[in-house]
């Protein structure tokens, strides 16, 4: 195994030994890493069943705050909200998978974010909690703005041939006071833009503390890093701009090459991209009838828009199978979809990666993901299920039909490979061990939890160019 924890990965879909799955099945997770330990101390235990016992005992540990609710807690946090929710609304919700839980120690123990979800995704819930805003992080409109910029930007694509941007951000990360402590080295990470087919002029323009390193420009996960031993807490922070140009292209007029590549991003990636049974019989069902390969992406998107419900999601770290999950579960958040999607094109023979970052419009900055795919002879063409799928639920459907092939301008590109390796390497568990999107942050010697760190990201200025 090597000698970076985070690699140990890759070995998460082995899957554990029978007794302590079961355990863990009823969040008895005290005993199930009680026997981890014990069989990581086996010598008869192999090495990659030791990494899966390892990635699976950090799961452990961090599944109960992710889902902290008793039923009795759930209730009082939605009652926050709306009042007037009763017992019968959240038992069918839970029944039709709306509402996520566990078991702790044999109790049912509800997500975090459940009311969120809900508040987010259900305008009658919105309407019920007095909410007129939900924000616009997954391609939703403001009630309160008279021309949509997402509207306005795809109209302009269409005219131009393209759109453009040139965005100031200044993003930062800090350690909780509570969990500072004085004269530690601090190793961060911070995700600033990488150089792809949409982003160009990209310059750094402060920083808090003198970088030790820079990424290169063309880094598949573009950060700066600082190493500081620190004696009072403080922030990490850094400010660029850089110009974002999206190109547009009509799906519906392209015409692919009878030849089309399949020598590279076809591949699985364990433990995510994977071709499960059930993943290559999908695709099987969505291919029939197919011409070429720009048909089947597109029923691959449809699919995933039309049937996959938008849904806040546990932290990375805890997910298993997730293209396969959000296939047989039918929700997900923005990098979920983008995952099966991305799937769905590999186990096709379709190339498909992922890309990632942030959604950065003049008023609203938040963490996003989607995918691109390639079709020759037009090179790589982009999928974003979850905007997508928030403009079909709209029934505005020339939106869904052009995230489709085509993005808007209002996006910093940190990203373009799913599950790579920091540069340096972090040395303990990553917050998010697949992505980058608000920074990555550790002493020299122990991990810090995500819960203990908050990050941020904010609009500096925006342009169109």
């Amino acid at each position: 195994m090597s000698m970076n924890q985070n690699d140990d990965i890759r070995y998460l879909d082995i899957g554990l030994p029978e007794d302590i799955a079961r355990l863990k099945a009823i969040g008895d997770f005290e005993n199930a890493i009680r026997l981890i330990d014990m069989r990581l101390s086996d010598p008869k235990t192999t090495a990659p069943l030791a990494a899966c016992m390892r990635v699976q005992r950090e799961i452990m540990l961090r599944l109960p705050r992710n889902y902290p609710y008793t039923f009795e807690a759930a209730m009082a946090r939605i009652h926050e909200d709306i009042p007037d929710f009763t017992e019968d609304e959240f038992r069918a919700l839970e029944d039709i998978n709306r509402i996520g839980w566990i078991f702790v120690n044999g109790e049912r123990h509800y997500f975090k974010r459940f009311h969120q979800t809900l508040l987010k995704t259900d305008p009658a819930y919105a309407k019920r909690a007095n909410i007129q805003d939900t924000g616009t992080s997954q391609g939703e409109d403001k009630p309160t703005e008279t021309v949509s910029p997402l509207e306005r930007a795809m109209n302009i694509m269409r005219e131009r041939g393209s759109f453009g941007a040139r965005i100031r951000i200044r993003a930062s990360i800090r350690i909780d006071d509570d969990a500072f402590i004085p004269g530690k080295v601090v190793k961060v990470h911070l995700p600033i833009p990488a150089k792809c087919i949409q982003q160009s002029n990209i310059k750094l323009i402060a920083f808090s503390h003198e970088p030790k390193h820079i990424c290169a420009e063309d880094a598949p996960i573009r950060t700066v890093y600082f190493e500081e031993k620190l004696y009072e807490n403080t922030e990490f922070f850094v400010e660029y701009e850089y110009d974002n140009i999206a190109p547009y292209c009509d799906t519906c007029k392209l015409i692919p090459a009878a030849e089309q590549p399949n020598d590279f991003d076809t591949q699985e990636q364990s433990p995510h991209i994977v071709f499960t049974p059930y993943i290559r019989e999908l695709v099987k069902e969505l291919s029939a009838g197919c011409a070429n390969n720009l048909e089947k992406a597109r029923n691959f998107y449809d699919f995933v828009t039309t049937k996959v419900m938008y849904s806040f999601m546990p932290e990375y770290f805890c997910l298993e199978s997730i293209a396969e999950g959000c296939a047989r579960n039918l929700k997900g958040d923005c990098g979920v979809q983008a995952l099966l999607f991305i799937t769905l094109c590999r186990c096709a023979g379709i190339p498909a990666k992922w890309q990632s970052g942030l959604y950065a419009a003049s008023k609203d900055v938040g963490h996003h993901d989607w995918a691109q795919f390639y079709i020759a002879p037009y090179g790589w063409l982009f999928a974003d299920a979850s905007f997508g799928g928030s403009a079909y639920r709209a029934k505005n459907y020339p939106r869904w039909n052009h995230y489709f092939g085509n993005l808007d301008p209002y996006r910093m590109i940190a990203n373009s490979e799913f599950q790579h390796p920091l540069d340096p390497a972090e040395t303990f568990w990553r917050h998010d061990p697949y992505d980058n999107q608000g920074g990555e942050i550790e002493y020299a010697d122990a991990a810090i939890p995500a819960s203990k760190v908050t990050t941020h990201e904010q609009m500096i200025d925006i342009n169109e160019i």
